[in-house]
């Protein structure tokens, strides 16, 4: 079924079961029953593994791990949200995390393969060979991912809060886990997103330390100020002056900005290109 597709046939084929996951789930609420975890856990497992695929062949062609153009890295922070949630969305047993899972990934995977100029070139080898730079790199965006799945929680809290205080506890505000349950949830991935985003600074720095002309001053400011953001707000949460509403409204709202940031940091480089995605797969 899927044989010679190239590297945006698999990524588009994953999509498809993304949307599909949201489209049954969709259908579910309002028929006014909860989503299936198990039927929605697969069909998400199953475009994980494709776009694994996808990601895997742009790796090879790229020389690296494919974070050249913002095809590849919404490409990315999907794939990394998506990994979180199939490891922790049993752990949570909250079907509509899967829900609002597969409405994330099915945005953020049409949205980058939807927009040509996303994708007009393939960039090679754009660490230059540099594994320290390619796994700060990996591990920044995937950080990104784990802030995709915190906005999401906050989303929840905030529906969950607000029926609570319209007294409105029927529909499919009544599958949400509880305000309790989601509050931890929020703190537990605004922890492990900013533990993980440190590490990434911290490889980089092992690099850019030894070679301070090549650092480049604008990607650093803005990775660092995401990460100052996102660790203020942790501090504020464990210090108990952000709290409930105000802290999912500080999580959901910095995570556009942090998109916004990957735009910038994708803008100030300047690797090699090859002359198109589609002629790099064309030779078997």
């Amino acid at each position: 079924m899927f044989a010679g597709l190239n590297d945006r046939g698999w990524l588009w084929a994953a999509a498809g079961f993304y949307l599909a996951g949201f489209a049954l789930g969709t259908f579910s609420l309002l028929r006014g029953g909860r989503p299936s975890g198990a039927a929605m856990y697969v069909l998400i497992a199953a475009g994980y593994a494709l776009q694994l695929m996808g990601l895997g062949l742009r790796g090879r062609a790229v020389g690296g791990c494919p974070l050249g153009n913002n095809l590849e890295i919404y490409q990315f922070t999907a794939w990394s949200a998506i990994t979180l949630y199939l490891v922790i969305g049993v752990t949570f047993r909250t079907s509509l995390l899967g829900y609002f899972t597969s409405c994330l990934a099915a945005a953020l995977t049409v949205l980058s393969l939807a927009i040509p100029s996303w994708d007009p070139a393939l960039r090679t080898h754009i660490f230059g060979g540099n594994q320290w730079i390619e796994l700060h790199a990996a591990l920044a965006v995937f950080s990104y991912g784990v802030f995709a799945l915190l906005a999401l929680t906050s989303i929840m809290f905030l529906a969950r809060n607000h029926s609570l205080k319209s007294k409105q506890l029927a529909g499919w505000v009544s599958f949400l886990p509880s305000i309790i349950d989601l509050d931890h949830i929020g703190v537990r991935l605004l922890g492990m997103g900013v533990a993980i985003l440190a590490t990434s600074l911290a490889v980089g720095s092992v690099y850019w330390l030894r070679d301070t002309a090549s650092a480049n001053l604008v990607k650093i400011i803005c990775t660092v100020a995401v990460w100052a953001a996102y660790t203020a707000a942790l501090g504020l949460r464990l210090g108990g002056r952000l709290l409930t509403r105000r802290f999912a409204w500080t999580c959901l709202l910095l995570f556009p900005l942090a998109l916004l940031s990957l735009e910038v940091v994708n803008m100030t480089r300047h690797p090699a290109a090859r002359p198109s995605a589609a002629t790099a797969f064309a030779k078997p």
